[in-house]
């Protein structure tokens, strides 16, 4: 680090003239007295920026801050009214190049004040540590370590804090697989609840093959030999029966037919008396009717030996089922009722087996996410093995920093002054200064605690504070 040997101001902000070594320093008095002024200048020439309408002592033309290193580093800024700026920055002697740029690299901001560090909420004080985590990484790596570029992450900051938003509960990665569970989560409900309705051992392909159709053929054609059974079996049972009918039948139009022969013949018998003319007629009609009759009985026997025929007949073309026994197709009907109940499960079957397989690939998907939140999970335990650590006792958990397994809000007050040194001395290469503004505002004990950890950490120092006195006083420490 290098080592201020010289500053001197003249003519800027509230002071006439100003020099000293490279000596830490205290620097009290009233507000007003140049305090602030000087720590405002040296500001003013390592960053060419002051938060001041006026930079240029008041009825000056012109103001100069020159600063020196035991590194053969000088800076010369000036500022004239009505005139553009001068500035001059020297290394061994020779201008530097991109001075700005240069000057940039030779301190943090905090350097220039940091107590500020104790006034920042703790998502500007965990940035801060984590950025001093020094570790070489790029999108390649992040590529290497995850297979992909995760696209909701923020890699403007600190490897660690990215490591700590691709793991995080908001994060896709999280989001994704807790989505991919409950959707897994949900399958299972639906599998288990397709199986419950499946016979235990269910053959898919069995069933997928067997046919109902035939079977009900085969029992349509046995009922149909049953029915024919049946009727063989009526027909013959009821022979007796019909024959007797047909008697019945025939002993009926007889017995009709007698009663009309002998209801004409007395009819005729009384037309004789009042037709004489026509008795030759009758009498003739009368010997025709013996004729008559014996025909008619002719065609009722006709038709009786016609029934008997025709039924005998009906009887002879069932004769070869009269003796056999009705099938039994009750087991037949059972078989296909089986077919078709297990054929009902086919669609839901392979239902099932489609969700098991779209199961299997979200649980490796599920698998991945998890692989890859535990990678960013490890990742900051195998980087802070391998990487410098600036602070004594720091470790990250879950994204967060911790100082001796506290957070920086936990810190007390001294070991946040501790703390703020060494959040402000992070670069080896750079200058070796701190400025204090404004350590009244701390009880005495941490003010002294703040030197003395400057002074052990070899760091050249300037603290202002306010007190009565009307002159600012220096006091060297």
């Amino acid at each position: 680090m290098s080592n201020i040997t010289k500053i001197k101001i003249k003519n800027l902000f509230g002071i006439r003239e100003y020099e000293a070594d490279g000596s830490s320093l205290e620097l009290s008095g009233k507000n007003g007295t140049g305090k602030s002024s000087v720590l405002d200048a040296i500001k003013y020439a390592l960053t060419n920026k002051s938060d001041r309408d006026y930079i240029v002592h008041k009825g000056e033309n012109e103001g100069e801050i020159i600063v020196e290193t035991d590194t053969g580093l000088s800076i010369d800024r000036k500022v004239r009214i009505g005139k553009a700026p001068y500035k001059s920055v020297k290394r061994d002697g020779l201008e530097v190049g991109s001075p700005e740029a240069f000057l940039k690299e030779l301190f943090t901001p905090l350097q220039l004040n940091p107590i500020e560090f104790m006034n920042m909420d703790k998502k500007q004080q965990n940035a801060i540590i984590l950025d001093m985590i020094e570790y070489p990484w790029d999108m390649n790596k992040i590529k290497e370590w995850f297979g992909e570029i995760p696209a909701w992450v923020s890699y403007d900051q600190n490897i660690l804090s990215v490591l700590n938003d691709i793991q995080a509960e908001n994060g896709d990665y999280y989001q994704n697989r807790r989505n991919i569970d409950r959707d897994i989560r949900n399958k299972k409900a639906f599998v288990e609840e397709i199986a419950n309705g499946i016979p235990v051992g269910y053959d898919v392909e069995k069933w997928e093959q067997a046919s109902a159709g035939d079977i009900y053929r085969q029992i349509e054609r046995m009922q149909k030999e049953n029915q024919t059974i049946e009727r063989a079996k009526l027909l013959r049972d009821s022979r007796d029966s019909k024959i007797r009918k047909f008697d019945a039948d025939r002993e009926i139009e007889i017995t009709a037919l007698d009663r009309e022969i002998a209801n004409r013949a007395n009819q005729i018998d009384k037309s004789i008396a009042s037709l004489n003319e026509q008795i030759r007629a009758y009498e003739t009609e009368k010997e025709q009717l013996a004729s008559k009759k014996s025909d008619k009985l002719e065609v009722i026997e006709q038709t009786y030996k016609a029934n008997v025929a025709r039924f005998d007949a009906e009887i002879a073309e069932y004769a070869e089922y009269a003796d056999k026994q009705p099938q039994d197709v009750t087991a037949l009907q059972e078989q296909a009722q089986e077919i078709e109940k297990m054929q009902s499960h086919i669609n839901e079957y392979k239902r099932m087996l489609r969700l098991q397989s779209e199961i299997e690939e979200m649980q490796a998907q599920s698998q991945e996410l998890t692989d890859k939140i535990e990678k960013a999970r490890t990742l900051p335990g195998e980087i802070l093995t391998n990487c410098t650590i600036p602070i004594a006792g720091l470790m990250v958990e879950n994204g967060t920093p911790l100082i001796n397994g506290l957070p920086v809000s936990n810190l007390s007050e001294g070991e946040k002054l501790d703390l703020c040194i060494d959040v402000a001395i992070q670069n080896p290469n750079g200058l070796n200064i701190i400025l204090i503004d404004g350590v009244e505002k701390l009880a005495t004990d941490l003010r002294e605690k703040l030197y003395q950890k400057c002074k052990n950490k070899g760091l050249q120092f300037i603290a202002t504070r306010t007190t009565d006195d009307d002159t600012m006083t220096v006091v060297t420490l």
